[in-house]
């Protein structure tokens, strides 16, 4: 079975929903990673395009048939920021001030002998206070531009490419937490606060890979294909 090339990760994840799954079981990075061919992303995971489709059979068959999928590609702009906003962007505005408080209480209770916690702390302060700024930025300036009636001009063009930047910017954040934390691995001695936050965490990552999913590679999909485009010009 071979993939087309023009299939892309991000593609594949906005026209089938249920390869979600399949992606984040594989540890494909469907969000950020979006515009990769499908083919090289499951090559570098040595997994061959018919594992894969079996896989998402199998995620097919798993889902109960009374859940229905909502059709996000169907959405006009100004339904999918408001869904997004009423989602994504309530969570992590409940989520985020959640984690820091447990982290702090945490690290007190634990930095002396987890000396990794200070890092943890760090990285996740700075991922906090960027998600919180990116999501006013996202409310007040992208959102009610990509409603306004007519084609995309330059400005939106600028904004949205500064918007998938901070996502990318996010995704090295959460890479960074992976590898201070071994992969959120939970030590012997870990109180209930220390648990619970490291079960937030992967919570979290996920919430925003589906997040920024909905945006680059639905609600920003043009824009994003400009913004790939230019990069790999200065590059």
């Amino acid at each position: 079975m071979i993939i087309k090339n023009e299939v892309t990760v991000g593609g594949m994840a906005a026209s089938v929903p249920d390869a979600l799954q399949v992606f984040q079981k594989l540890g494909i990075d469907f969000c950020c990673g979006g515009k990769k061919p499908l083919a090289e992303a499951l090559s570098e995971k040595g997994v061959r395009p018919e594992k894969f489709y079996e896989l998402l059979e199998a995620e097919k068959v798993n889902r109960k048939e009374s859940t229905e999928r909502t059709d996000f590609t169907a959405m006009s702009p100004s339904v999918l920021s408001a869904y997004i906003e009423d989602t994504h962007h309530d969570y992590l505005r409940l989520v985020l001030p959640e984690i820091s408080r447990l982290m702090l209480a945490v690290i007190r209770a634990h930095g002396k002998n987890h000396r990794e916690l200070f890092e943890v702390y760090r990285l996740f302060g700075q991922l906090k206070t960027d998600l919180e700024q990116h999501l006013v930025k996202e409310e007040t300036m992208l959102f009610p531009a990509l409603a306004q009636d007519g084609a995309p001009n330059q400005a939106i063009g600028n904004l949205a490419a500064e918007i998938i930047d901070e996502h990318e910017a996010a995704g090295e954040l959460l890479a960074e937490l992976h590898k201070v934390t071994g992969d959120f691995a939970i030590p012997p001695d870990a109180c209930q606060s220390y648990r619970k936050v490291y079960a937030l965490l992967p919570e979290l990552e996920n919430g925003l890979h589906r997040h920024i999913h909905l945006e680059n590679n639905i609600l920003l999909k043009n824009f994003h294909c400009r913004h790939m485009e230019v990069t790999e010009d200065e590059r």
